[in-house]
């Protein structure tokens, strides 16, 4: 072992800098050694259920594959027009289709789809890597078929992408004004891009030297017309070049038209902005309300999810409650219309609000288990809820059909270990008095009273891809080091033998108020449980299962508690005899890598093997590689005194001689310009300094996902999980 080289733990050398250097010479040479180490050392394993020997990452490879280019997928769809449009991979098109259908064929078993795009195909031509980044449709007059879209396309799957404008009826790109056309192109950049009306857009990108934040986003709003060059797009907003981001929006709905800016300063703090284009030139009406708090607008309602306590006159409205009132009403500083739809409790937290036509749907968290309830607005302008479809078990996800027109909602309902469906549901009999009719008075007539909804209409139902005979799940509380109860889901064979260790993977997260939520195991399922492994989701503070309370109890120098409540649940699990030390494995990635990351520098006794995936490692540097900047309020500032409480969990400094850690794989990737990847890059390499057993692996496309395609991502989960079955334990016998 070479003497070790680990940096200064008060940050003040860092021997392995020069591996920021993300697509310098010598440093992609040092990432091609360490991924044909890890790829030699991981292909080697053999698959202990293969008579031939097999290897088993090429075997998990392969059956990963199997299960994310399966064409019994429910493709995910969203409704413009008459229309439902789709994105869809598959082993023949890695990239992806950009396609559409009607409702009619969507119900059928075999749709017909026309396509749009064909990224692979754009791909060849171009000479690209294109990864999707989504689309925005230009709303045609009434009547008319949609005919424009604005697409996104990401090198690589980077964070930056560009949009270029779409035909939709030649299914062709508009020719852009550097190539004699007038159709509208936007370089590569961070951004977003809004249509106004089919010359105009609203512009957030990068324009030249000077327009970019701290943080590498976007701080100017334009209005760009057809035909005029980017540059000379007329300038309407401005952000302070320290604040995280400026980003545009706007709301097409027939009779509620609004353009939107949202100034964000920092997370959790932000502006937010309408353009008034009435004027000359165009002025920007700021919305009174606290900056921590979220406002949207739907239709004639104004919403509000304050994330603290919100005084209001004499009302105060509390931290995680969801709060809604006439929009224009309140622009002129009435606040009577004001009704709180859902405060929460101790127990419960809201995770999303659905606006349909005449309703809002509240998915709700009460202990990490979802329940719907639907409010109707009355003739006399008062609220009324009611549970909604309370027989539906499982996470419910929850969106709506065509909120503008319909009242009708996609219900996904999937667990752990129950494969998912699709369910389409229809609310109008909540709007409707019982006579069918709907009550005069508001936009579309204020509800009546109402009865509940037929039970949902099943549209689409995945098969299962693994074999859950004998699983089971259960949710347990562990105690974290200040008494806190923290919940967790188990899913293993309910048949373990007693004080017989299971291989165990724990999961986590735990930031930026991010929920983690029971979901179809799916590749998780197969390459692990299917497999004899126990796999536990935990839902540790920082992340939003009890909302922003949940959240904040983990900020900055409170940071500590996340890492308490994740170490709490592996000596749960332990002292359960679920498992051991010997077999007991953590992963998480990007926060949930710095998680893992202090997992193996603070807790190196507690853990058989520890998984760090595009991971924030470094915390004294971090805010100066790529978006870190956007993250201090998350962390704090490391270029102050906050360094001192930083430093506590910056895994990069805590490394030291003398310690046993646990066998780490270190996974990133090259295109991610979210995280840098030299966290990963010097963490091995100080790792490896210390004669450590540590492997990494970088994708040199991916993003921030670390994956473009389906075939990366499973060659990256069958090395991943190639490395749990050769360190935490054996698979049981196939049966």
């Amino acid at each position: 072992m070479t003497d070790a080289a680990l940096p200064a733990p008060d940050g003040s050398t860092d021997p392995h800098q020069w591996l920021e250097d993300v697509t310098g010479e010598d440093a992609l040479a040092w990432v091609r050694e360490r991924n044909a180490r890890a790829e030699q050392e991981l292909d080697g394993v053999p698959d202990p259920r293969s008579a031939d020997g097999a290897s088993l990452a090429g075997v998990l490879q392969e059956e990963i594959c199997q299960i994310l280019d399966a064409a019994d997928r429910i493709p995910a769809v969203t409704k413009r027009g008459d229309l439902l449009y789709n994105v869809w991979t598959d082993a023949e098109h890695p990239r992806g289709l950009w396609r559409r259908t009607t409702l009619e064929s969507y119900r059928t078993d075999d749709p017909e789809w026309e396509v749009l795009l064909d990224l692979d195909a754009l791909d060849a031509d171009e000479g690209e890597n294109w990864v999707w980044h989504g689309a925005s449709l230009l709303r045609p007059a009434e009547g008319e078929p949609y005919r424009r879209a604005l697409v996104n396309l990401s090198r690589g799957g980077s964070d930056a992408d560009v949009t270029r404008e779409f035909d939709l009826e030649t299914k062709q790109f508009v020719t852009p004004l550097d190539e004699g056309g007038d159709g509208f192109s936007r370089p590569e950049s961070k951004g977003s891009v809004a249509w106004l009306d089919a010359d105009t857009v609203l512009v957030a990108t990068d324009f030249g030297d000077g327009t970019m934040s701290s943080s590498g986003y976007p701080r100017q709003v334009r209005i760009w017309r057809r035909g005029q060059q980017l540059a000379d797009a007329e300038l309407v907003f401005e952000a302070d070049v320290n604040d995280m981001s400026v980003f545009v929006g706007h709301e097409s709905t027939p009779g509620y038209e609004r353009d939107w800016i949202i100034q964000m300063h920092a997370f959790y703090d932000a502006s937010f902005h309408l353009l008034d284009r009435t004027q000359n030139p165009p002025a920007v009406v700021t919305i009174d309300v606290p900056r921590d708090l979220e406002v949207n607008a739907h239709r004639d309602l104004a919403v509000f999810t304050p994330r603290s306590d919100w005084t209001v006159g004499e009302r105060t409205f509390p931290g995680g409650s969801f709060v809604v009132g006439d929009f224009d009403a309140y622009l002129r500083g009435e606040t009577d219309s004001l009704s709180c739809l859902f405060e929460p409790t101790p127990n419960s937290s809201l995770e999303n609000a659905t606006l349909t036509r005449n309703t809002v749907v509240l998915t709700i968290l009460e202990d990490v288990v979802h329940r719907l309830e639907v409010h109707t607005r009355q003739a006399d302008g008062t609220w009324r809820g009611r549970d909604l479809f309370p027989d539906l078990e499982g996470s419910l996800v929850v969106a709506a059909v065509d909120g503008d027109e319909t009242d009708e909602l996609w219900l996904t309902v999937t667990s752990f270990i129950e494969p998912t469906r699709l369910l389409l549901a229809d609310l109008v009999p909540c709007v409707a008095g019982a006579d069918g009719a709907v009550a005069e008075g508001g936009p579309d007539g204020a509800a009546a009273a109402g009865t509940d909804p037929a039970a949902p209409e099943v549209i689409k139902s995945a098969p299962a891809r693994f074999d859950a005979d004998g699983l089971q799940v259960t949710q347990h509380f562990a105690t974290s080091d200040d008494g806190t109860r923290i919940p967790y889901f188990e899913i293993g064979r309910a048949d373990r033998p007693e004080g017989e260790p299971s291989p165990t993977l724990l999961y986590g997260y735990g930031g930026f108020e991010i929920s983690v939520t029971p979901a179809y195991l799916g590749v998780v399922g197969k390459a692990w449980v299917e497999r004899g492994g126990t796999y536990v989701l935990a839902n540790i503070r920082g992340g939003g299962e009890y909302g922003p309370r949940w959240h904040q109890a983990a900020l900055k120098e409170n940071r500590h508690r996340a890492y308490e409540d994740f170490s709490s649940v592996g000596r749960d699990l332990i002292s359960r005899g679920v498992t051991d030390a010997q077999h007991l494995a953590v992963r998480g990635g990007s926060n949930g890598g710095l998680l893992t990351g202090n997992m193996l520098t603070q807790y190196p006794d507690l853990f058989g093997a520890v998984i760090i995936q595009v991971p924030l490692l470094d915390m004294k540097r971090y805010s100066h590689l790529l978006a870190g900047y956007s993250w201090m309020a998350e962390y704090g500032d490391p270029d102050t005194a906050d360094w001192e409480y930083i430093r506590t969990f910056s895994p990069y400094h805590l490394l030291r001689e003398g310690v046993q850690y646990p066998p780490a794989f270190v996974l990133t990737s090259t295109r991610d310009d979210r995280v840098h990847p030299g966290h990963a890059r010097k963490f091995t390499a100080a790792l490896e300094s210390l004669g450590a057993n540590v492997r990494s692996w970088e994708n040199i496309e991916g993003g921030h996902g670390g994956a473009a395609t389906n075939e990366q991502a499973a060659r990256m989960n069958a090395l991943m999980y190639t490395f749990l079955w050769n360190t935490i334990g054996s698979e049981r016998p196939a049966s």
